[in-house]
């Protein structure tokens, strides 16, 4: 599956889950593959300040970890273990790439969608500049603002997540896990959001990129 057509999967079925909230205008936009389908054509290494070859990224990352950041892949729904993280996870989640600080533990919140999401962002988050229509039909797409890494979407859709910091905020963000580190705020052991979750094993393809 291509890193485009990963994304636009995933956006159908987080819109979906919306139970049909804006599912007409929405149907429009999905219709149109051009549109649907349209990827954020902005390079991922230029104009960012921590740069590598893609075959240099290939050998610093997992497979995982590369599909995700470096060609904009999407992982599988609960394949991640910080999914199953919450706020109780005191600490703070960074990149995968260049561990530039991306959000912390007081606003994760459980979505129910199988992807780590957080209700805002830290300043290492870079947002796609899309016109606001696009924007809340599609989502868009969030990036290491250091390393240009893909880590996954934003999507205004946080008023329905009654009862968590969403709510307030109207947002939130659709990361994959394994584009992340947790560093825990009590000096322990990192968490790489590659690992699967707990007694599950995640069978993950090798990536095609790797001989890149």
């Amino acid at each position: 599956m291509s890193s485009g057509l990963s994304t636009i999967s995933r956006r159908r079925y987080l819109q979906w889950q919306t139970g049909g909230c804006i599912a007409t205008a929405t149907t429009t936009a999905l219709s149109n593959p051009s549109v649907a389908q349209a990827a954020n054509l902005k390079s991922r290494t230029e104009g960012y300040a921590v740069q590598h070859t893609e075959r240099e990224w290939a050998y610093i990352l997992s497979g995982a970890q590369y599909n995700i950041l470096r060609k904009g892949g999407t992982e599988r729904q609960k394949s991640s273990i910080l999914n199953t993280y919450t706020t109780e996870n005191v600490g703070s989640y960074v990149c995968a790439g260049c561990n530039t600080p991306l959000f912390t533990s007081a606003d994760k919140f459980s979505s129910g969608t199988g992807w780590p999401s957080f209700s805002t962002a830290l300043q290492g988050v870079e947002e796609e500049e899309l016109d606001p229509i696009r924007a809340t039909l599609d989502g868009k797409e969030v990036r290491c603002a250091t390393c240009g890494g893909h880590l996954g979407d934003l999507f205004n859709d946080g008023w329905i997540y009654r009862g968590t910091s969403a709510a307030k905020t109207g947002k939130r963000y659709c990361i994959d896990g394994a584009a992340l580190i947790f560093k825990p705020e009590d000096g322990s052991e990192d968490v790489f959001g590659d690992l699967p979750p707990p007694n599950r094993v995640i069978k993950y393809e090798q990536s095609m990129y790797r001989g890149a």
